[in-house]
């Protein structure tokens, strides 16, 4: 019988550190409480040894409260000298959102962009272009307002994520609230992202408890399908099978929920 797959902990790298203060030392206990059930998706450990970067899956979220994010990000800095460290922490809905986070602290692109092959894969270009958008997020136009994960564990229905930011582009000034929604399907071997377009987060809201229509799709502008984009799709569209994967449906059917609740920002 071939073994379940098990994956790797993290590697926090502080063996021979503490923590600066009583409060980081608490703290840092307080965000890996769980780690025991972190998957790692990323990490990057700078040459010199002073900075490591992690992005996390905690497979614990479920059990918190309604709606709590399930990627976690750690920037962990250390004293060389002092031999002591010192971190920040925050939890994102989506990759993309988690890998930004990482670069913004210094990460190096690449090394964000993970290395973890065991997840559900983008199942078309728009996917992979609007994570691109996420994650570089260009002018910093987008300001997270809120955002949902709805997670019910079972193989019935997959995993939706709605993340609801205000765009401040000028192109987006008729519509500035856009709902990002994740749709992995049941089986967890792909997922779809789309924009939905708001004239205010009050819209937004209620097409996400009514869902009486299907999400308003924001115009692609102009040069989107970029070769990246295109090389996206063709790498992570086809299935071990060899066959095309079908994009997961925009808005399956689901009860009512509540709208997105406020995110919970970091210890730090």
């Amino acid at each position: 019988m071939t073994p379940a797959y098990e994956p790797p902990t993290p590697d926090y790298r502080l063996d021979g550190f503490q923590a600066a203060t009583t409060q980081i030392e608490d703290d840092f206990s307080s965000v890996t409480l769980s780690d025991d059930l972190f998957v790692p998706f990323s990490e990057h450990h700078s040459a010199d040894g002073r900075d490591s970067y992690l992005l996390l899956y905690d497979r614990s979220a479920i059990w918190d409260i309604p709606g709590t994010a399930e990627y976690v990000t750690l920037h962990i800095t250390r004293d060389i000298e002092q031999r002591t460290f010192d971190f920040a922490s925050e939890r994102h809905p989506v990759v993309p959102l988690a890998q930004h986070w990482l670069i913004g602290r210094g990460c190096p692109q690449e090394a964000a962009e993970g290395s973890h092959h065991h997840g559900p894969r983008p199942a078309d270009a728009v996917t992979a272009r609007l994570e691109d958008l996420l994650r570089t997020n260009p002018g910093n136009r987008y300001e997270v307002l809120d955002h949902y994960t709805d997670n019910p564990c079972s193989f019935d229905v997959g995993v939706e994520v709605r993340t609801l930011v205000y765009d401040s582009h000028p192109d987006s000034a008729d519509a500035p609230y856009r709902l990002f929604l994740e749709e992995t399907t049941k089986d967890m071997h792909t997922y779809t992202v789309r924009e939905g377009v708001f004239a205010s987060a009050e819209e937004a809201d209620t097409w996400v408890v009514e869902r009486d229509s299907p999400l308003p799709l924001a115009p692609a502008s102009p040069g989107a399908f970029d070769r990246r984009a295109a090389a996206a799709r063709a790498r992570s569209t086809i299935g071990g099978n060899g066959l095309a994967v079908a994009p997961a449906p925009v808005s399956p059917p689901r009860s009512a929920e509540p709208a997105p609740t406020r995110s919970r920002r970091s210890t730090r």
